[in-house]
């Protein structure tokens, strides 16, 4: 049993060893093929509407944002070459007698100022909603991304009671639920 057990490792070491020393040839590299991406038609994101009542200044208003795909807006190409169709937003703000308070569209390009030369090349308005009353402001949040990931520029867009406008990229951590938690 001893030389039969002996014989049988022996045999395995051989056959190792002989294995391992064998010449390599082009039958034996695993790989994938790459396959190249073709890009399919340009992507659009769904319309989207949003109505939010609010009280600022002692009164009743109405927020409608409506986002739309708009093809008029320069098309924003990934790393792959798919294009994206950038979006428009309309923001309107009505007073309780349904009069116009506000209503401006906005594109990636009304942020320019905000955004860097990645952003201005590569990305496209997601998205805008009304964040809070401030004061005297009505404050929003705003985002450019990279279509289809989650990388993005937070925006913060600002409309004063006489309707001005000012924009600023998001430095502030929403840190509110901590801040309920310790008090």
């Amino acid at each position: 049993m001893k030389k039969v057990l002996t014989a049988i490792i022996a045999g395995v070491i051989v056959s190792m060893a002989t294995g391992c020393n064998g010449k390599k040839t082009d039958e034996n590299i695993i790989t994938k093929k790459v396959e190249k991406v073709t890009p399919s038609a340009p992507v659009r994101m769904q319309e989207y509407e949003q109505t939010k009542d609010i009280k600022w200044l002692g009164t009743s208003y109405r927020c409608e944002i409506r986002r739309i795909p708009d093809d008029s807006l320069a098309m924003v190409k990934d790393e792959t070459g798919q294009e994206f169709v950038d979006n428009r937003i309309t923001l309107t703000i009505l007073r309780n007698d349904g009069s116009i308070f506000f209503s401006k569209p906005f594109t990636k390009t009304s942020f320019d100022a905000c955004l860097d030369n990645d952003y201005r090349k590569t990305g496209i308005l997601e998205g805008l909603v009304f964040d809070r009353v401030d004061g005297s402001s009505l404050v929003f949040a705003a985002s450019v991304s990279h279509p289809q990931t989650d990388e993005y520029i937070p925006l913060v867009m600002r409309i004063s009671r006489m309707g001005d406008v000012s924009m600023a990229r998001d430095t502030q951590m929403d840190t509110s639920a901590e801040e309920e938690e310790e008090i």
